[in-house]
């Protein structure tokens, strides 16, 4: 169990013991801290709030939402709701913060506070540092009774869904001639009410949910891995559908199945919208360095520029900005499309991949033989508590020294045309290590050895 404060949020385990778990008094303190920082001395400011299905979001809800009325701001309620719905809402609400309650793909044991400034973009780290800081030393100044903030209850969705219908470079009417027939993982939260509207607004009638029901009691592991679609990749066979589409509990990173069962890749969404973005608006993309070489060579070979940024969604979109981009995001599924809106978005990356599909006139197998076949060996190493990470790192640094390192974000090693990553996670107490190849072995090998080496240097000198 565990309670981690890092620039995605403030993110714990539910219940149990203050201060070492996502209890309600943190979620009161941590609230309060970022309400109060917002606020300063303005009179009167909105903050909108949102959540995704997961079973102690309401819980968590009503502590947030009742926690800033007691700071005296005026709260836009937009209960079930998703990240990227929360993110577009702050601006059109002309708040001046939003809160959205999800720990994205951790299991449903776990629930967040992701934070936003009046851009509807994530805090950066001198404000996140500021709301630790504050809530440790727990001096508020909560409203008198004549001054407490009120509550609105608001519902963005076809706000959201218009945009995307919209978009100068989603073709509606393309998509719908196209007849596709669809069948989508909702994994028991949000994306089960917002995918299949979606979807009709694209034209596209013949769809088949799983796991439809919000609840919160997921159907399978909730990160849109290889191993827990197992599910969707079965029944998109078995319906006949042309694509399967899998999104984690808040909607924001997004997976295909192709029409024969297998995966598109997680890793090739952004490469697929990034070739079909990139064909109409030539510039640069943006990538963290745990995604994969192909986005790289792919806005290369479109005389675009390339850019990596350190993992996590607020990185990538201060480099998004820095080099202009004109489309960017995760190897994790997750898109950015800066003129929609600057936060990971699976909803206007259906709205993109289905006209890049459909103005390919191919079928999904046969669009993904249109990328490079490298593989992305992804694993993980829990962390014993007291682990002197930094010393690690350093002794795996002076082994490679020979290699090209690379130290802005972790540790990542280059050897030829492949790569090994690792970083601590900024969501649990784990390192990831991640390793790119042309061959899976090869790639399963490089991360291994890598491992080997952690777990090595973490023993105690006899």
């Amino acid at each position: 169990m565990a309670l981690i404060k890092s620039i995605s949020g403030i993110r714990g385990t539910i219940g149990q013991t203050p201060g070492e778990n996502l209890t309600p008094i943190d979620i009161v303190k941590f609230t309060a801290a970022f309400g109060s920082l917002v606020k300063g001395q303005k009179e009167k400011i909105r903050v909108v709030v949102g959540r995704d299905g997961r079973m102690s979001g309401e819980m968590v809800q009503q502590l947030v939402v009742q926690t800033l009325v007691a700071l005296g701001i005026d709260v836009v309620d937009l209960g079930l709701s998703t990240t990227p719905t929360v993110e577009m809402a702050v601006t059109a609400a002309q708040a001046a913060a939003g809160i959205i309650i999800t720990a994205s793909h951790n299991p449903r044991e776990w629930n967040a506070l992701k934070l936003l400034n009046e851009k509807g973009e994530f805090i950066d780290a001198a404000l996140g540092a500021k709301v630790l800081s504050m809530a440790e030393q727990g001096q508020f100044n909560f409203a008198t009774i004549e001054k407490l903030g009120s509550v609105t209850a608001a519902n963005y969705m076809d706000h959201h869904l218009n945009a995307i219908v919209n978009y100068p470079l989603v073709e509606a009417s393309v998509i719908a001639q196209k007849k596709f027939k669809v069948v989508v993982d909702a994994i028991n939260s949000t994306g089960a009410l917002y995918v299949p509207a979606l979807l009709t607004r694209l034209g596209v009638t013949d769809v088949i949910v799983l796991n439809e029901t919000v609840n919160g009691k997921f159907a399978h592991a909730p990160e849109p891995l290889p191993e827990n679609l197992q599910e969707l990749c079965h029944e998109v066979v078995r319906q006949g559908a042309d694509l399967g589409i899998a999104v984690d509990p808040d909607v924001d990173r997004l997976c295909f199945v192709n029409e024969d069962g297998t995966l598109f890749g997680e890793e090739y969404t952004l490469v697929a919208v990034a070739d079909y973005v990139l064909s109409k608006r030539p510039g640069a993309a943006v990538s963290n360095m745990s995604s994969t070489k192909s986005l790289k060579e792919l806005a290369l070979a479109k005389g675009g520029q390339y850019a990596s940024a350190a993992v996590g969604e607020v990185n990538v979109v201060a480099k998004m900005k820095e080099v202009k981009a004109v489309i960017g995001g995760e190897g994790n599924g997750g898109i950015i499309v800066p003129d929609f809106h600057y936060g990971r978005d699976a909803l206007i990356g259906i709205g993109l991949f289905l006209t890049h599909l459909a103005l390919s006139g191919k079928k999904m197998s046969a669009l993904r033989k249109r990328y490079p076949d490298y593989f992305i060996s992804k694993n993980k190493i829990e962390l014993q508590p007291g682990t002197d990470l930094s010393a690690i790192f350093s002794a795996i640094q002076k082994k490679y020294a020979q290699h090209p390192l690379h130290t802005e974000d972790g540790l990542k090693i280059e050897f030829d045309s492949d790569w090994v990553h690792l970083r601590s996670s900024n969501t649990e107490p784990i390192v990831r290590i991640y390793a790119e190849s042309d061959l899976e072995s090869k790639a399963s090998h490089m991360a291994q050895q890598l491992m080997r080496d952690i777990k090595e240097f973490s023993q105690p000198l006899s």
